[in-house]
């Protein structure tokens, strides 16, 4: 076990910065005061705005440097970034030039934990993936840590973990972009253009995304989505022969069967793993062609670790994650579906093709992350019947929609809405018995939310009060 010795070596009465104080810094923080740190804790909010967290620092003995100037005069023997903030920007470049140590929360995590690390990545599936995993690895009677990106910073519970247990990780591009550790099992759910308003292009954002598997040793296992139908997969791919990983790989692939390589895939209604079956398609709960691919993408990576009957037995029973195609209630005959974690076009595609031949009303627009919309407008036009739109997005979406091949005048019909609160009122007032109202943003959430938890819950108390 890890003990707060391991940490003394590392910090004790070392110059520590830390920025960022949100939820993922916030115990790191703690943890290099008990260590013996000297911490400085940087953070744009004002200590007012910090409110109780910037006291409770204070009484520690942390310095704080908050507001607008927060990132001034930074003079640190080790620094730690937050994740939303690049590795190259000014302040934290012109620190390691004076000889800092730049890391983040997440590398240290990786550098210290003794249990078995499964990391997930990828553009969309990473939470419903990580999430499966950890359920197929509790009920095989595994002691499982979930955390990461999706919510629940581990480094507190470091000092409880063994070699006999499981940490599930699910990893950011945001989170992987400096990192020079790489978890024991890899998974890599899928690839499409994301959050091109951080990265500098999606080249930069996939090489980011390498990181799960690049600082593997070998014989580790990879798992990564066998689509090849783009460049980014191509790249992919590439790099895994470069490294020289492609025995270390097992692919999955929803739309082909694989022969010839370790893989998973369907057949006839059945996921097979190589020639064994493993779980008909007919016994997943949760909606959705993406889902299959979920489960594929959970079976390479704990193969051989969970039984076929764990499988079986958390398909029949897990009921998805909150916010992903999460049926909310009926009204008046039309059933309203929260999909907020639809942050990108691919994202919604998905949860568009989970309803079939259905005719929906779709709630979409949000904070603009730069990425092109045009592959959503064929959907659209296939799936939706009528399209609201809102947010610093909407005209970015009505243009790729209008402007598509498949787009016919009215079909579907496009409305505009001030925020999502008349969103919801428009599309009570034109659903009709029978009809899907689908929120399903296509965006971030951050020009109207804090994140898209809130956004999806501000829907669904708008749904509750219909």
């Amino acid at each position: 076990m890890i003990s707060i010795n391991t940490l003394k070596n590392h910090f004790e009465n070392k110059h520590v910065g830390v920025i960022g104080i949100g939820i993922s810094n916030r115990p790191l923080v703690e943890l290099l005061t008990k260590a013996g740190a000297i911490v400085t804790a940087r953070d744009k909010k004002t200590v007012s705005e910090l409110g109780e967290i910037a006291e409770t620092f204070s009484k520690k003995g942390v310095r704080l440097v908050t507001g607008e100037r927060y990132l001034d005069g930074i003079d640190d023997e080790i620094l730690f970034r937050t994740p939303g903030m690049r590795y190259d920007h000014p302040a934290l470049a012109a620190a390691v030039a004076g000889g800092a140590t730049l890391t983040s929360e997440m590398q240290l995590f990786f550098e210290l934990c003794p249990a078995t690390i499964i990391g997930i990545t990828g553009s969309d599936g990473k939470t419903t993936t990580t999430t499966l995993i950890s359920e197929m690895l509790k009920a095989e009677g595994k002691r499982v840590f979930l955390g990461g990106n999706i919510g629940k910073p581990l480094l507190p519970d470091l000092f409880d973990m063994t070699p006999d247990d499981f940490c599930v990780i699910e990893l950011s591009s945001f989170q992987l972009h400096t990192m020079t550790k790489s978890p024991d099992i890899a998974v890599i759910t899928n690839l499409s253009p994301n959050h091109l308003d951080y990265h500098t292009d999606v080249y930069e954002y996939i090489e980011a995304k390498f990181n799960i598997f690049l600082h593997q040793e070998k014989g580790k296992r990879v798992v990564i989505n066998s689509c090849q139908n783009s460049r980014l997969d191509t790249f992919l791919y590439e790099r895994l022969a470069i490294e020289g990983r492609e025995n270390d790989t097992t692919y999955f692939s929803g739309d082909k069967i694989l022969l010839g390589k370790k893989s998973v895939y369907e057949k006839d209604g059945i996921i097979y793993h190589g020639s064994t079956p493993v779980l008909p398609v007919s016994d997943i709960r949760i909606p959705g062609r993406h889902n299959v691919e979920n489960y594929m993408a959970a079976i390479a990576a704990l193969w051989g670790l969970v039984s076929i009957d764990t499988i079986q037995k958390i398909a029949r029973e897990f009921g998805g994650v909150e916010h992903r195609i999460e049926y909310v209630r009926r009204v008046n005959g039309a059933d309203y579906y929260n999909s907020s974690i639809d942050s990108s076009p691919t994202r919604t595609i998905a949860a568009l093709n989970a309803f079939g031949d259905k005719k929906l009303i779709v709630l979409l627009g949000g904070y603009d992350k730069k990425i092109p919309y045009e592959p959503l407008a064929e959907p659209l036009c296939q799936h939706a019947k009528t399209v609201i739109l809102t947010g610093n997005t909407a005209k970015p979406i009505e243009k790729a929609l209008t402007e598509s091949p498949a787009y016919c005048t009215g079909l579907p019909e496009i409305i505009m809405a001030k925020d999502y609160a008349e969103s919801v009122k428009i599309a009570h007032s034109i659903a009709q018995e029978g009809d899907v109202v689908l929120l399903s943003p296509a965006s971030a959430s951050f020009d109207a939310f804090r994140n898209f938890e809130e956004r999806g819950k501000f829907f669904k108390d708008l749904v509750r009060k219909l």
